[in-house]
């Protein structure tokens, strides 16, 4: 096991609040934190019309999750180092791959209830049945707390 924090972004406010999260825990413990971002091209243009192949595809990730880490810098006031990383693929796969031998897998909730779950699945329950180290999902009222 190593002392690495994974966290997982994806743009969305869960994903902003899970980095939060982590950056304070890998601040107070001396863990380093990487950031990962999946992305995945599909070739279909419906889908991202404003996308025009995988290169493409992965610099929006790549300067979505930028942003997000720029944002959550600026809310704590800190300068934490972190490593990026993008990985192509699936959510799940990708975070529980980058998290193989980590200490910790944290992941933002986006507070759907159980029938968004049921008809669509949910990253962060995939994450919890595949991963190998634990995994700390960072509920929608963490928010309101903070």
């Amino acid at each position: 096991m190593t002392d690495k924090i994974i966290v997982g972004v994806d743009g969305s406010d869960g994903g902003r609040r899970a980095l939060r999260w982590a950056m304070e825990e890998a601040a107070r413990t001396g863990q380093q934190l990487d950031v990962v971002t999946a992305w995945h091209w599909a070739g279909v243009q419906e889908m991202a019309p404003a996308v025009n192949g995988p290169q493409e595809q992965r610099h929006v990730a790549e300067e979505g999750q930028a942003r997000d880490i720029a944002t959550v810098r600026a809310e704590l006031g800190s300068q934490l180092p972190v490593t990026q990383v993008l990985v192509q693929g699936t959510p799940a796969e990708a975070l529980t791959d980058a998290a193989r031998g980590a200490r910790l897998l944290v992941l933002g909730s986006h507070g759907y209830g159980r029938l968004h779950h049921a008809v669509l699945g949910s990253v962060a329950e995939e994450c919890i049945r595949l991963a190998t180290c634990p995994v700390v999902v960072v509920p929608v009222s963490v928010a309101a707390a903070a």
